[in-house]
Formats: structure tokens, sequence, C-alpha cells
């Protein structure tokens, strides 16, 4: 329920960015606000986002031969969010190279089938593992922007990011019970963004996806939450609120 729920919280994010954009962009064919913007090397602003994440997971190879406790472990996605600054420089009058750093709160949990649950009310019991994380993240991008009409523009941009996760629990010794992820995630975005051009600011929503390409699960044989598992990778979709001078 939680999962089917930050689905539709999203597309209706999502739909509701597409309808602010036409109809600004139908509006707003009067006075240009902000003309000379386009002639600024470098600008700035901050940033307020909301992330819907979850793990890509890969099993072990031995996990249905061997395990006896645990018939299926299943990531599914939750909400968070994350608030930073970005910093835009202009390499020509479409491209930009944008450095957008933010500290990020998120949690990705996943939910164990249990083949012998802990009480005996049922048959079987799940367990929810979650695993919050606070980051800083490090997104670099090249963005593509198109030409303004009236007081509104678009743009796509891709790239990669670090994060750093100071919540990591990779190293703890005493986690019988813990998912074990490593402090460091890299990886790749792109997505789109739509430029609103008010008098003294620029308002720009924005929705990328964020995947992460190296394994940060911490496998420890020893735990049985973790022994079923092989990889985790990170998965996000996020939905970033920009305001910049």
């Amino acid at each position: 329920m939680l999962y089917i729920h930050s689905r539709q919280i999203m597309k209706l994010a999502v739909v509701a960015l597409c309808s602010l954009s036409c109809n600004f962009g139908n509006a707003q064919r009067g006075e240009l606000n902000l003309p000379d913007h386009a002639d600024k090397k470098l600008y700035f602003g901050i940033t307020f986002a909301f992330n819907n994440a979850s793990f890509k997971a890969s099993f072990d190879k031995n996990f249905i031969q061997n395990n006896d406790s645990i018939y299926v472990a299943e990531p599914f996605k939750t909400l968070g969010f994350s608030m930073g600054f970005n910093a835009n420089y202009r390499l020509s009058r479409r491209f930009e190279l944008r450095y957008n750093p933010q500290l990020l709160f998120a949690e990705k949990n996943i939910m164990y089938h249990l083949k012998y649950p802990i009480s005996t009310k049922d048959e079987t019991e799940f367990m929810e593992k979650k695993v919050e994380s606070i980051s800083l993240t490090n997104p670099i991008h090249i963005k593509l922007n198109s030409d303004r009409i009236g007081n509104f523009s678009f743009y796509a941009f891709a790239g990669g990011k670090l994060d750093i996760d100071f919540s990591s629990n990779a190293r703890k010794k005493k986690a019988e019970e813990l998912l074990k992820i490593n402090s460091v995630d890299y990886g790749i975005e792109a997505g789109v963004g739509f430029q609103f051009y008010f008098q003294s600011f620029i308002f720009t929503p924005e929705i990328k996806i964020s995947n992460g390409l190296n394994n940060i699960h911490f496998r420890d044989e020893s735990l049985k939450f973790s022994n079923v598992l092989d990889q985790l990778r990170s998965k996000m979709i996020i939905i970033s609120l920009h305001l910049m001078g």
C-alpha cells in the first residue's frame, strides 16, 4: 500500500508540473521578466526536493536452495526529501554546467517474507527492514536549454552523482538484525525541467531519474537478512523545486 501510495503521489506531481508549464507558457506573453538573465555567466539558486527511493536487488545464487528461513525479499519505494543549493555556469547559449549538492534524507526498505513466523498466530509472516540514510549527494549535470517563449523555457539534462551516506552501518559489529549498506554510492542521472521567469527570480520545477551504478550492499553471510541478497543498487525518482536569481 505504501508503494502504491507513493507512486500515485509522484504521478500527480508530474501531471501538475506539465499542466503548470502549459498554462504559464500560454499566459506569459507580455512583459519580459529578467531580460538580461541570459547574459549571466554564473548564477546561483537554492533547491528543495522530494524523492521516491528504493533498491534494485539481485539475489544470491544459493538463495532458493540453501535459505531455510526466508521465502522472498522484495524492495519497495518510500518518500524522502532533500535541500541544497545549485551553481550554474553558462558554457554557451544552449549549454550550462550545473553543480547541485544537497543534504538528502531517504529510506529504502525491503520486505521479507519469512518461512517461519516469529509469532504463532499465522502460518507466514512479513518483516520490513528499514534502511534509513542521510547523505550528501553531489550531482553534476550538463543542461541543454530551449529558447525562451516569453517568460517560460525548458531544458533537459544528464550527468553523474557521488553520494556519501553519513548514517552507513556497514562497519557495525553487533548487527544481527541489520541490512548493512556501504557509505559511498555513485551513479548516473537524467531529467527535464521547466523555467518560469518572474520579476526577481526564476522558479524551476524539475523531475529526474537517479540510478546508482555500484553495489552498496555490504554482504555478511552470517546475517540472515543479508545473505539472501547479492547486490543492491539505489534507484530514485526526484522532483525538485529550484529558486534561482
